[in-house]
């Protein structure tokens, strides 16, 4: 009799490959290959209607005397140095009178979540309302509390057009970002129900009040929380389109005071075909994001505190 054959042994990492195969089919098809066509195109004139043209660096060049550019950079990263510390700071007070035991408290965590899980359309649309100049809701309550004081006073104090004044579009869409801040509100919770109460006990033994408890104990261990919270907010910011498009429109308010990076390069794809420079603007926006990220984490080491090191 003859001797049976034993099958062939499949090599173990070929099976891995075999695996992680539709991960590594959609990387390539879907995150690897848009990359490289929009490195190639920002380096091209392409209107989509033709055969891409290379020029180089051109559309990096030009961006340095593109008036609309620096506007929209201006703009962006104004947005970015209010909303990002003042929703951090909100948001990290906002967790800790919810980490308290108060009656209804559920409801109030709830209260602070859902807004997050409302579409950005229907937000957006919410808040052109609350907005407008003149039937918004906010420019009734300010009119109600003016009134007497424009009786008394003689003055003529109003509520501003929110979003047709140059003045009014930024603070209003600052205003409006801390609709969102129960994402990162959840998040300091949880943070907050790790630090070891033997810390706070201490302190309290140590003669600390409540302000120096959460000081030196709260801030330095839910430090690595709020460095995560700042690069999400840094990345989400550079990144705002769909509300100030749907309530500003494509000409971002008066004088181009309400429009962002992501519209200009938005705009500059598809409105008006030019769809190199538009890849161009979006690897200068991915590197100003990395080299933000990079310097918030090397300033972090500094101010962020981690347990186990």
């Amino acid at each position: 009799m003859s001797a049976r054959k034993h099958p062939r042994r499949v090599p173990e990492w070929m099976v891995g490959l075999a695996f992680i195969s539709p991960w590594i089919v959609g990387f390539l098809a879907f995150m690897a290959l848009p990359i490289g066509m929009s490195l190639y195109y920002s380096m091209t004139q392409y209107t989509m209607l033709e055969p891409p043209i290379w020029v180089g660096a051109d559309n990096y060049v030009a961006m340095a005397q593109d008036r609309v550019f620096w506007t929209v950079i201006w703009n962006t990263a104004l947005y970015a140095l209010v909303a990002i510390p003042v929703g951090t700071v909100l948001s990290v007070i906002i967790a800790v009178l919810l980490n308290t035991k108060v009656r209804g408290l559920a409801f109030f965590r709830a209260a602070v979540f859902v807004p997050t899980i409302v579409p950005l359309v229907a937000a957006a649309m919410v808040w052109m309302w609350l907005f407008n100049g003149e039937l918004g809701l906010i420019n009734a309550v300010l009119d109600a509390v003016f009134r007497p004081i424009n009786a008394v006073f003689g003055t003529e104090l109003a509520g501003p057009n929110w979003l047709g004044s140059a003045r009014w579009v930024m603070p209003a869409l600052i205003l409006m970002s801390f609709w969102s801040v129960g994402q990162a509100v959840v998040i300091y919770v949880a943070a907050l129900k790790d630090v070891p109460q033997v810390l706070y006990e201490a302190a309290e033994l140590d003669g600390m009040g409540v302000v120096g408890r959460f000081v030196h104990v709260t801030l330095p261990m839910i430090s690595p929380v709020i460095l995560f919270n700042v690069i999400i907010g840094i990345i989400n910011t550079w990144q705002i389109f769909a509300v100030p498009y749907i309530m500003l429109g494509t000409t971002g308010a008066a004088k181009r005071s309400g429009y962002f990076y992501t519209m200009y390069l938005y705009d500059k794809a598809f409105p008006f075909g030019e769809m190199g420079y538009a890849s161009a603007l979006a690897w200068v926006q991915l590197l100003i994001i990395l080299a933000l990220t990079g310097l918030t984490f090397l300033v972090s080491k500094k101010f962020v505190y981690y347990r186990a090191a």
